[in-house]
Formats: structure tokens, sequence, C-alpha cells
């Protein structure tokens, strides 16, 4: 019989979601490296640069890679001769472990959970509680895996009851263009099969804590069903020419998983998750002699990348830009923003919306400015601000029209593609949409000069900031003809790619 402590429990989840806020592991590391050195589209290698020197830099720092900490999920594998020694469930362990990871003053995580998700949606404060899978297994130890799930890949989960005669690749080709790029390829898909419906996604999930090893499949082969269709489904989906942050290129997953588990004979349970950019987690075990030791990965582990700006990247001062400045920027080319330029996403846009319906006046004056959606890190030390990547933005284009025509907006930046809606909004009004490199959050925060909240200072990391920033890169995803990169760069991909396998 083996003893556990809570106390063991609480400090090593504490420990674990710190080290995984700052540490890719380095599996995830070295397949990007791979993915940086082959990769013939400009836009995605520089993409993936943008994200090996973030992640670097996070593991310099101790600073979170990407400004969504994520929501904390836990594989619990007891032991059936474990007893505890605690007052508290398996639940309140790790819950109290999650908070004081997020609340710890030398590396604050944001908090993003919220309670009464269907109605006032407020926030926690601490991030918990953890969503947690219990498992009774034979043995005398704890087993634990612990990720955290950023909402913009969590978001893009997709589900399908198949027949029992459907094909799971094809339906996977299919849907990832469905998933657009919000969230933040290359990054791995996670697939479960079978079971029941919930059965089908917690095998998705779990999947997505195995180790990358696609490379090493590949070159001794398939020896199952399973392997096969991970390869089937990984030569498909990188055929497709989506590439890093959807901008067009060779690499859209570095790895594709899938558990599977018994299921009734007339049905074909099928869930989908994608893991980021910001792949973070974390395997640990518990044998009562103390809390879990984790070993610091060695920066020369990280590749020597660079990401050089070329000479025809477009400078500007944004607070000089006008409306007819913009209009020749073309979708496609990089630019380097210095300036003032705001903030604001989901929460902000809703109360603005709701403040015009009552007749009030906009909070800030947006006339010819730029905004950024994103919700920060708080600030450690002589931080301006904490890591600050952008968040996605197709949850802002309902509020497009509102912002481009009524507030008199220059340019929106954020993560991944916009909408049909937003598209046609931002060509109506000859204004640009920016896109910024989703799992590069520390990097971008560097470009960030000086920070002051200016409206809304109660919704905390959603409030409207007013950055200044210098050299900000960005690339312009719509222009103001409403050319969208995120469409001609993936087509034009497929199009390479099936040229080369030619």
């Amino acid at each position: 019989m083996t003893v556990i402590s809570k106390q063991d429990v609480i400090d090593s989840i504490a420990d674990a979601l710190q080290y995984i806020s700052y540490y890719h592991p380095l599996d995830f590391v070295q397949a990007l490296e791979k993915a940086y050195n082959r990769e013939q589209s400009q836009a995605a290698k520089d993409a993936i640069a943008q994200i090996l020197i973030n992640s670097r830099m996070s593991a310099e720092g101790r600073r979170p890679i990407c400004q969504d900490t994520g929501i904390v999920t836990c594989f619990v594998n007891i032991g059936m001769n474990v007893q505890w020694d605690s007052d508290l469930t398996v639940q309140e362990m790790v819950d109290e472990g999650v908070r004081r990871a997020y609340t710890n003053p030398d590396n604050p995580l944001r908090a993003s959970v919220v309670a009464d998700p269907a109605g006032a949606r407020s926030n926690t404060k601490d991030n918990a509680p953890a969503v947690i899978h219990i498992n009774m297994v034979p043995g005398d130890k704890v087993e634990i895996q612990v990720a955290a799930k950023g909402g913009g890949s969590e978001n893009k989960t997709k589900m399908v009851m198949l027949n029992p005669s459907d094909d799971i690749a094809e339906w996977v080709e299919k849907t990832v263009p469905l998933m657009g790029a919000g969230w933040c390829p290359p990054g791995m898909l996670g697939i479960g099969i079978g079971g029941t419906a919930e059965k089908a996604a917690v095998l998705a999930k779990e999947s997505l804590m195995e180790s990358i090893d696609i490379h090493e499949l590949q070159e001794r082969g398939a020896q199952n069903s399973e392997e096969e269709l991970r390869l089937d489904i990984y030569n498909r989906v990188n055929k497709l020419g989506i590439g890093a942050q959807g901008l067009g290129g060779l690499t859209t997953v570095v790895d594709v998983k899938v558990k599977t588990a018994p299921t009734h004979a007339a049905s074909k349970p099928v869930c989908m998750i994608p893991n980021c950019a910001a792949t973070r987690h974390i395997h640990f075990t518990l044998d009562g002699t103390g809390p879990a030791e984790l070993t610091p990965p060695k920066l020369e582990d990280w590749p020597e990348v660079t990401w050089e700006v070329s000479d025809n990247t477009r400078r500007v001062n944004v607070d000089e830009i006008t409306k007819d400045d913009v209009q020749d920027w073309k979708s496609g080319e990089t630019v380097l923003l210095s300036g003032k330029i705001l903030t604001g996403r989901d929460a902000a846009h809703k109360r603005i919306q709701d403040m015009l319906a009552r007749g009030e006046d906009f909070p800030v004056d947006f006339n010819n400015r730029f905004i950024y959606f994103v919700g920060p890190v708080d600030a450690v030390g002589d931080e301006v601000v904490g890591p600050a990547g952008p968040t996605t933005s197709t949850r802002m284009d309902k509020f497009t029209e509102m912002m481009l025509g009524q507030a008199g907006l220059t340019g929106m930046i954020g993560k991944a593609e916009r909408g049909p809606m937003a598209i046609e909004s931002i060509k109506k009004h000859k204004a640009v949409y920016l896109m910024a490199v989703g799992g590069a959050a520390y990097l971008v925060a560097k470009a960030i000069k000086k920070a002051r909240v200016v409206a809304f200072e109660d919704l905390g990391m959603e409030a409207i900031y007013e950055f200044e920033v210098e050299d900000m890169p960005v690339t312009v995803a719509v222009d103001a003809e409403g050319v969208n990169a995120h469409q001609t760069g993936p087509e034009t991909w497929k199009i390479n790619i099936a040229e080369m396998d030619a």
C-alpha cells in the first residue's frame, strides 16, 4: 500500500502548470524544426520561425508561450493499492494546485475559466476548476497527465456520428479546412473513435497527451489499422496546403494521434480535437516519496532560428496612417507597426454594442485607429505587459460593421481568418485586417513599449488598452480590396504540393 499525500498532489500540479506554461515539449520543438527546415512557403516559414523564437524566449524568461494559458485538463490514473493522506477529493486537490499555479506572483497565468457558462459567465479568477478524468488502475502509484488547453484550438473541435461504412480519413480531409486557422497550425490532431459520443471526445483529448512520433512511424511502416489511419490522415491533411497559421505551406500538422474503443455495431462516433502551436502537456508519477521532480530542458536543445526582416518589408507609423495610406497594402505583405494601437476583444465589443443601443457614445475615439484583438497576461517585474498574442478574430466578425462603419477604424489585428461578412465589410470601408502569429505571444509582447487601460478596466484582460508598439510584426491578411491571404495562400500551396507529388 502506497500513501499519497494531498500536499504532494497540490505541489506537483502547481509546479507542472508553471512548467508547461513556458516549456514546450522538446518533441514538439524538434518537429517544428523539421517543418521549418523543409518549408518552402516564405509566409509559413516566417510564422514557424516566430513560433520557435518565441518558444526559446519563453523558456529563457520563464514566461508564458501564449497569452491564453488554457483550461486545465487532467487524466489521473489511480492505482488500486493507493491510500490517500488527504481530507480533500482528487478534484479539490487538483483545483488547489491550479489556483496556486495561476496566481503565482513570479509568473501569473491568465485566468480564463468562467462560471455560469450559459448565463453571467463570471471569471473564477484562479482558472479553477480543472476538467478531470479519473481511472482506477492496477498498481500502487498515481500517474497524472496534465495539459493546459487554449480556447482557440479547443473551439475548433469537430464531432460526427458516421455510418459504419464511412471513411474516417475522408471525413477529416473534408472537415479540417472548415476549422479555419484559429487553432494555430502547425499542431497536432487528436482523433477519438468508438465508444459513445462522450467517450470518443475523451479519447481524442487523451491522444493529444502522447509524444510526437509520426516520422518514426513513417520509417518503420504501419503495423495495425490505427497506424494506417494516422499515416493516411497525416498525408491528406498536409496535402491541403493550409500551412502555418493558415497562410499556405507544406506543414499543417506535425502529427496525428488516434485512440479507439469498441462501439455499437450501428455506430461510428468520431471526435477530432486539434492541439495548437502552444502545445502544453506533461506526465508525472507519484509514488509516495514526495512531489514530482520536473527536470528543465536544456536551452541548447532549441534550434538556432532567426527571423530576418526582408528588404521589402513595409514599416509604418500608425499614428500618421490614414485610410488612404492603406489602400496600396497588399494581401500577404509583411508590415512592421509602430505607434499607438487600441485593444479590445469579445467582452469589450459586446459592451460597446450595448452602449450604442442605449444611445451612448463610444468609450474611446476609434476613428482612424487600429484595434488589436488581445487579452494579455498580467505584467511582472519591469514588463510593460505580459505575453500578448492575438485571439481568434472570427469571434469579432459580428461586430466588424459597427467598428468600421460607425467607429471608423482603419484596421484590425488578430489571429487567423475572417468570415465572409467581415471581409465584405473590410472591402466596403476600404480598411485592412492584419494577422499576428498565434503562439508567439512573448515575442509580440517585446514589441509593446507602453501600455495603459483606457476603458472598461473592470473587464481585466478584456479591458480596452492603448499599446505603444515598435516594429510589431504582422501580415496583411485581408487588404482594402478584400483579397484574403487565408484563401489565396492555401489554394496556391495545395496546387504546388500536388505538382510536387506528380
